[in-house]
C-alpha cells in the first residue's frame, strides 16, 4: 500500500512536470508565429495572435490599440526586415502567461531605417482555445 502510495504521488509529479513544459511551447509557438507575422506584415496571423482588447506599448511610449498596431504593420508604416527574440522566459498566473525577452531587429519606420535592442514584457491569455496577445509593453535598455 505504501508503495502504491508513493508511486502515485510520484506520477502525479511527473504529470505536473509534463503539463508546464507543454504549456510553455504552446506559448512559445504563439510568440514565434507573432514574429513571424510582424516580419511578413501578415494581417490574417496578426489578427489571429492577438486580442480584440490588445494594448501595445512601444519602447518610445506610444501606445497602440489592436487596430493601429495591425495597421502600422500591414500598411508597411513599421516594416520589420528582422525580429531576432532571446533570453525568453515565460511565467504562468491565473490563467495568462507573462512573457519577458530581448528583442533585436531591423526596421524601417515612416521610411528611417532603425536598428532594435529592445526588452519586452508580454502578457497573453488563452481565447477559445487559442494564446492570444493581450498586452505588450517594451522598453528600453
Amino acid at each position: 500500500m505504501k508503495n502504491m502510495l508513493i508511486l502515485m504521488l510520484w506520477l502525479s509529479t511527473i504529470s505536473l512536470a509534463a503539463a508546464q513544459p507543454a504549456k510553455e511551447q504552446e506559448v512559445t509557438a504563439a510568440i514565434e508565429k507573432l514574429r513571424k507575422a510582424m516580419i511578413d506584415g501578415d494581417q490574417q496571423a496578426l489578427d489571429n495572435l492577438t486580442s480584440a482588447d490588445l494594448s501595445y506599448g512601444h519602447s518610445s511610449g506610444t501606445i497602440e490599440d489592436k487596430a493601429a498596431f495591425m495597421a502600422a504593420i500591414v500598411s508597411g508604416k513599421n516594416d520589420f526586415k528582422s525580429i531576432d527574440l532571446s533570453g525568453i522566459s515565460v511565467k504562468f498566473s491565473a490563467g495568462i502567461a507573462i512573457v519577458r525577452h530581448t528583442l533585436k531587429g531591423e526596421l524601417i519606420n515612416n521610411g528611417i531605417q532603425a536598428s532594435l535592442n529592445i526588452g519586452v514584457l508580454q502578457v497573453w491569455q488563452k481565447e477559445k482555445g487559442q494564446w492570444k496577445l493581450v498586452a505588450r509593453q517594451a522598453f528600453k535598455w
